[in-house]
């Protein structure tokens, strides 16, 4: 029985033609399907965090005609959600913003309904233009205006309708990528295309946003408040800004918390409204969450890396993760932003530079 033998490659028999001999032993073991780390490790284990996104900007003029031009194209029902989906174009073809997160622009006609479903991805609905549509999650019918913030958890039911007399257009952002990425996606559709709602539009902030909470009532991972309202958290961040509660980097910030924890809305996403003074120029800040931002209020811009995104009332735009960036705000501005980074921190992987 031969027995295998490992030849140091300093030895006379093969100083001379060693490369030939390491391409030969990875033909062979390349039969078997195996690789040898050492060619690869570089490039899988980096010294810094590297990524494939782009910083990029999606300006509202153009999204929004263009989706305006889709509902004449296919109704809500036919397309089950009519969206547009925001590519970094570094990634085209991949339906991702980020590598964890998808983005898009939703629309919704008078009358339309958006058919009930569920999936194990999670998704957020930040309203961009109109008001009296509706989002149903759980029983609970909730009616949006611009500026809202709109949950719809893991695996959670909901449906979309619209009994204003104007379209409403808004931004979806879900994690799918990072699901998929697990190779855990699950979906099925109701039955009926809307459910039966059981409570009353704004029960949930109501019942679990008021600094009280129901005995014994909660106990999942993700918020049981279904809309958080901008009328109710604009205030919030001006009468910080009035106080000169301003972070030198991202201005008076408030994060979207799960009043039964304190903890984020989403275990693998979070949000946060920032508002900046007049003149505000921000400091430049990196971490390990690729984040996409939008513009509620006002107008600046957005340096990442070098590059100079500018951004107006309803531009969507994408800074990848380890990318320096900083704000500047000259006639005071409002932003929203979410990003990955509840799951970064629930696997020990953020970090930030500051």
């Amino acid at each position: 029985m031969a027995v295998a033998t490992a030849t140091k490659p300093g030895t006379p028999d093969n100083k001379h033609n060693i490369e030939a001999v390491r391409q030969a032993f990875y033909d062979r073991i390349a039969k078997k399907d195996m690789a040898p780390l050492w060619k690869v490790m570089a490039s899988v284990v980096t010294k810094e965090p590297v990524t494939r996104c782009q910083p990029h900007v999606w300006n509202y003029s153009d999204v929004k005609s263009l989706v305006m031009e889709s509902g004449g194209l296919i109704t809500a029902e036919e397309a089950n959600r009519r969206v547009l989906i925001l590519e970094n174009p570094a990634l085209h073809g991949e339906s991702k913003a980020t590598n964890t997160l998808f983005a898009g622009v939703q629309m919704i006609l008078p009358g339309e309904v958006a058919p009930a479903h569920r999936h194990v991805s999670s998704a957020i609905r930040f309203v961009l233009d109109g008001e009296g549509a509706y989002t149903a999650v759980e029983g609970e019918k909730a009616f949006m205006s611009r500026g809202d913030f709109v949950i719809t958890a893991n695996w959670a039911p909901h449906d979309h309708g619209n009994t204003s007399d104007k379209p409403m257009l808004w931004l979806d952002v879900l994690d799918f990528p990072a699901v998929n990425f697990y190779e855990a996606s699950f979906a099925d559709h109701a039955d009926e295309k809307t459910q039966k709602t059981t409570r009353a539009d704004g029960d949930s902030l109501n019942f679990y946003g008021s600094g009280v909470l129901p005995d014994g009532a909660w106990s999942k991972t993700y918020t049981p408040v279904i809309n958080y309202t901008y009328a109710r958290t604009r205030p919030i961040v001006e009468r910080m800004m009035q106080a000169g509660d301003i972070d030198k980097r991202h201005g008076a910030r408030v994060s979207y918390a799960n009043p039964a924890t304190g903890g984020p809305v989403l275990p693998t996403m979070g949000a946060w409204l920032a508002m900046f003074p007049k003149g505000f120029k921000g400091e430049p800040y990196r971490s390990t969450d690729g984040t996409i931002f939008v513009c509620v209020e006002g107008e600046g811009s957005t340096t990442v890396d070098g590059k100079v995104l500018k951004w107006g009332p309803n531009d969507v735009f994408v800074v990848p993760p380890w990318k320096r960036y900083h704000h500047n705000a000259p006639v005071g501005a409002v932003l929203f932003s979410i990003s990955d980074r509840p799951a970064q921190k629930a696997l020990g992987l953020w970090r930030e530079e500051q």
